[in-house]
């Protein structure tokens, strides 16, 4: 997709990755599906940096994070979509 602003790269994906240097609360951005080559948008609803997740849905605490179509974590604390996912909502499942 020209001008990809967030690469999703599994369809199940519930988060993107921020490639651009960070998005503007507020903003649409173009988002690329790498799977089948689909693209989508989002509004951000933070600034997130460069290499860090966006939420694609509205997540609520408890659900799972999927990122490559894996599970990646699981939500600590309600996260809406369009919003930064990190370490402060998220943790690992593994402890």
């Amino acid at each position: 997709m020209a001008n990809t602003d967030i690469i999703i790269h599994d369809e199940k994906d519930n988060v993107g990755v921020v490639v651009i240097e960070k998005t503007t609360k507020g903003q649409e951005y173009n988002c690329w599906i790498m799977e089948n080559d689909k693209s989508t948008k989002i509004n951000s609803l933070s600034e997130i940096l460069l290499g860090h997740k966006i939420a694609l849905i509205d997540l609520k605490e408890g659900d799972t994070i999927l990122k490559y179509g894996y599970d990646i974590g699981k939500v600590v604390k309600s996260i809406k979509k369009g919003e930064h996912v990190h370490v402060h909502n998220v943790k690992t499942k593994k402890w």
